[in-house]
């Protein structure tokens, strides 16, 4: 038996990737580049993972779809600008170039189609190797990186096409991912845990922002500083995230798995190392299988490293089907 044998004889885990991710052009020197997609695919396909893996088809997000979590005069002003050819969105800090719109719409859709995957029981988790990022994108306003928040919309999705009444959505990126925060903070029914460096970009997600109105005691963030690693981060996890997931008992669960909190990252001071995302990956199988059946996406979000990217991811994934670091 082969290696990718092996893994495939262990699990059912899918893969979502396409050379369309390769599309978005941030320009010369930006951390967040096409060579991301190709260090993450080729960690995947050395390890022999690739094989192993279920495929997922890519389409492009409905404005319908995206509606769910971004408000319509945003989705269509970031439509029009990157139509006429904009280097950044008018919004914030977003780099966009020709093809940044087909692509960002088809990395949601393609999470939505990983939601399918994994709801109608055709693979018990997914990772999704997209860009660009989408976590700090709020209802009406890009920033960071990000165009459309994949993560969010893909909550709202399972809720509304699959009838799941709790969602739990885990954020380990170095940066916080603070337009989910702000999509769900007055909700309730979905469950939003942050571990990030602080203070660091975008400046939010201090302990006591936990929720507002139904959605009090539904934001759970744990800042660190910089220099944070296993004991912090990991610890976080396995101690207030689990009690959090046994008191929520959520029926999905969402990663946004942001490999720049690994050891050596440009844009950031934590100091994970590739067993340390394997842990946290087991952390929240473990989750998983005891409140939502085992279904589980993961999304990607971060890493500007291409080496310890592509290190992480491979770790992650190996994770996913049931493998170690």
């Amino acid at each position: 038996m082969t290696q990718s044998q092996a893994f495939a004889a262990k699990s059912s885990t899918a893969l979502l990737a396409d050379p369309i991710y390769r599309e978005h052009d941030t320009g010369p020197g930006h951390p967040e580049r096409p060579e991301r997609y190709d260090a993450v695919i080729d960690a995947l396909e050395a390890a022999g993972l690739v094989a192993a893996l279920d495929h997922i088809p890519i389409r492009a997000a409905t404005e319908d779809e995206l509606a769910l979590v971004h408000t319509r005069p945003y989705i269509q002003l970031a439509a029009r600008e990157i139509r006429a050819g904009a280097r950044e969105l008018s919004t914030g800090d977003t780099t966009v170039s020709a093809r940044s719109l087909d692509v960002a719409l088809n990395a949601t859709g393609g999470v939505l189609n990983a939601v399918d995957h994994v709801m109608t029981g055709q693979s018990r988790n997914a990772f999704c190797a997209v860009r660009p990022p989408g976590h700090h994108a709020r209802p009406a306003q890009g920033m960071g990186f990000c165009i459309f928040n994949s993560i969010a919309v893909a909550a709202r999705y399972a809720q509304r096409k699959h009838g799941i009444a709790k969602v739990m959505i885990v954020d380990w990126d170095v940066h916080h991912g603070n337009g989910t925060q702000d999509t769900f903070y007055e909700d309730g029914s979905v469950f939003f845990f942050s571990t990030h460096q602080s203070p660091w970009y975008p400046g939010t997600g201090p302990a006591t922002e936990t929720g507002a109105g139904a959605g009090k005691n539904c934001t759970m963030n744990r800042p660190f500083a910089a220099g944070a690693g296993r004991a912090q981060i990991v610890g976080a996890f396995q101690e207030d995230l689990r009690r959090a997931a046994d008191a929520f008992r959520p029926e999905l669960i969402l990663i946004s798995a942001g490999f720049d909190s690994r050891l050596g990252d440009p844009l950031g001071g934590f100091r994970l190392s590739d067993q340390d995302f394997s842990d946290l990956t087991a952390t929240m199988l473990e989750v998983a299988g005891k409140h939502a059946g085992g279904r589980l996406v993961s999304i990607l979000e971060g890493g500007y490293s291409l080496d310890g990217l592509a290190s992480a991811a491979a770790a992650h994934v190996r994770a996913l089907i049931g493998g170690s670091a």
